[in-house]
């Protein structure tokens, strides 16, 4: 089963979410993250992933996992999600990222997500308002 990471940055109660630039799902919003490569803990990779998609330091607190399935693609993951401190200023990769920005609890309801980003996100803001 592959393992990914995925990370909750949140500022004044927005969460920075990136639009992908790659399949699968181009031009949909999701949370900075990635796959862990071999070797790597699930904690090294978000920190590697979050500097790599947005530029920003991260120390990453583990929030939760989740079983990640796309049938479609034949796509099933585990998924560790981590919140946590940040620095730095937003520099995003164009080659992975189209545009990044901070969104309210608000806001998410029209937008449209990759994988299952949207419910961990209802999950977060339901524990953390």
């Amino acid at each position: 089963m592959k393992k990914t990471a995925g990370a909750i940055l949140v500022k004044k109660g927005r969460v920075l979410l990136t639009k992908r630039n790659v399949e699968p799902f181009s031009g949909c919003w999701c949370l900075p993250g990635g796959h862990v490569e071999p070797g790597e803990s699930v904690e090294e990779t978000i920190v590697r992933e979050v500097k790599e998609e947005t530029g920003l330091d991260f120390e990453p607190v583990f929030f939760m996992k989740d079983l990640e399935e796309v049938p479609r693609m034949h796509w099933l993951a585990e998924v560790s999600f981590f919140t946590g401190s940040f620095s730095g200023n937003v520099n995003i990769d164009h080659k992975e990222v189209q545009e990044a920005g901070w969104f309210g609890k608000d806001d998410l309801k029209e937008m449209k997500f990759a994988f299952n980003h949207k419910k961990i996100l209802e999950k977060y803001f339901e524990k953390n308002g």
